[in-house]
C-alpha cells in the first residue's frame, strides 16, 4: 500500500479528480481516499510510487509520501476550487 498526504485536496471534486488520475495511470489499482485526513492510499497493480505521485501532480495537487505507520495529522489547506470552506 502506498500512501500520500495531499493537503490541497479539499472537496469531493478533488477526490474525483485524483481518483481518475490514478486510475488513468494504473487502471487496476485500488484507490482509497480519506478527505478528512487528506490521505490517498493506493494498492497499485502495475504502477510504482513515483508514477502515482506524478499522476497526482499532473492533476494539479501536491502529494507528499507518507511512511507506513505514520499518524502525523494533516494540516489545514485552502480550497482548490473556491467552492469549499
Amino acid at each position: 500500500m502506498i500512501t500520500f498526504e495531499v493537503n490541497d485536496m479539499t472537496c469531493g471534486h478533488c477526490v474525483s479528480t485524483i481518483t481518475k488520475a490514478l486510475k488513468a495511470t494504473d487502471k487496476d489499482a485500488k484507490v482509497a481516499i480519506d478527505l478528512a485526513s487528506h490521505r490517498v492510499q493506493v494498492e497499485p497493480a502495475s504502477a510504482d510510487a513515483e508514477e502515482l505521485a506524478e499522476a497526482i501532480k499532473d492533476a494539479g495537487y501536491t502529494p507528499v509520501p507518507v511512511q507506513a505507520g505514520s499518524t502525523t495529522p494533516a494540516k489545514s489547506a485552502g480550497s482548490c476550487c473556491g467552492g469549499c470552506h
